[in-house]
């Protein structure tokens, strides 16, 4: 199925409104992840998977009074609670988060602690919902295993397109996947969203899609460059770019109305996951066609080609 016929969009031409677009909304998200760092000692906030502590979700039998619990949970002691709504308040449900301890044991007590409060407190006017308790060693652990993976994942494409095609596009797709990541990871620091597994989880699958999106265009350029050896590249790239348009729409356009539908429908429990990878699909999209794009424009014409085709070597040819 194709949308667009004869269609012929100067992309390259806005190459500097894309960039400036990029450079905003980087430059912003960088800004909001120091300003979290010089507060909380991390970029973005994070969950209870990677700083530790102890999460409790409560139900109550009516509407809670957040004071209320806040008073109980002090006077039992528990100090530097975190006590919020949770979801829509017609659910009557209440996150009760305790503070990263350096005591493991402490954490096991915590729920314990937190029942017996309500208890006095509401007696038996709720009802005790999911308890996540995580060490602040396994925490760390998470982290650094959550970074590793997601350098690895870049990695290990850089050294397949490199292979595929050559370093340059490999080069080029990498650093669309960066931009992207970035970008998303930025939007949970302006918005103020933690960073949990399940998000980590969406931030990955972004960088897959981000880049199949990329080598669908890398491929076409260069089945493009075979036929049209005395082409400007730029000209080429435009070309290819147009001709992907209509796969590039109904793909991403298709799969952005699912992960919409998780976010609008699917709940608290998968608002991260859906919140990344809804602004991850996005971006992805984008960065195909005004990040990769140019930046192989770009590395080819600061080469001396002056915009004209270099042919793949012969080695690579034979390969392809």
């Amino acid at each position: 199925m194709e949308l667009f016929h004869g269609v012929n969009v100067d992309w390259l031409g806005k190459k500097w409104y894309f960039l400036a677009f990029s450079m905003i909304f980087s430059v912003a998200g960088i800004i909001s992840m120091s300003m979290h760092w010089a507060k909380i000692g991390s970029p973005v906030p994070l969950s209870v998977d990677f700083r530790g502590g102890t999460q409790v979700m409560v139900q109550f039998n009516g509407s809670p009074d957040i004071g209320a619990i806040r008073q109980a949970t002090e006077a039992a002691g528990i100090k530097d609670a975190s006590v919020v709504i949770y979801d829509v308040p017609s659910k009557n449900e209440v996150l009760i988060s305790l503070p990263e301890q350096t005591n493991e044991s402490a954490l096991d007590q915590g729920r314990q602690q937190i029942q017996d409060a309500l208890n006095a407190k509401f007696g038996s006017a709720f009802t005790m919902g999911n308890v996540e308790v995580v060490g602040p060693t396994v925490g760390k652990q998470l982290e650094k295993q959550a970074g590793l993976a997601t350098l690895y994942s870049m990695l290990g494409m850089l050294v397949y397109l490199w292979f595929r095609f050559q370093l340059i596009y490999g080069v080029a797709a990498v650093v669309a996947c960066f931009h992207d990541t970035l970008i998303t990871v930025g939007a949970f620091a302006l918005t103020g969203q933690e960073i949990s597994l399940t998000v980590i989880a969406a931030i990955l699958t972004l960088v897959g899609y981000s880049m199949n999106d990329t080598i669908v265009v890398f491929d076409r350029i260069r089945e493009n460059l075979r036929m049209s050896r005395r082409e400007a590249l730029p000209d080429v790239v435009n070309r290819s770019i147009n001709q992907t348009l209509s796969r590039t729409v109904l793909t991403s356009g298709l799969t952005f109305l699912t992960v919409l539908s998780l976010y609008v429908f699917g709940g608290p429990v998968l608002k991260g996951f859906s919140f990344a990878l809804v602004i991850g699909i996005l971006i992805g999209t984008y960065s195909s066609i005004a990040v990769a794009a140019p930046m192989l424009v770009a590395w080819q014409q600061w080469r001396g080609g002056q915009g004209k085709i270099t042919s793949l070597p012969a080695a690579k040819r034979a390969r392809l």
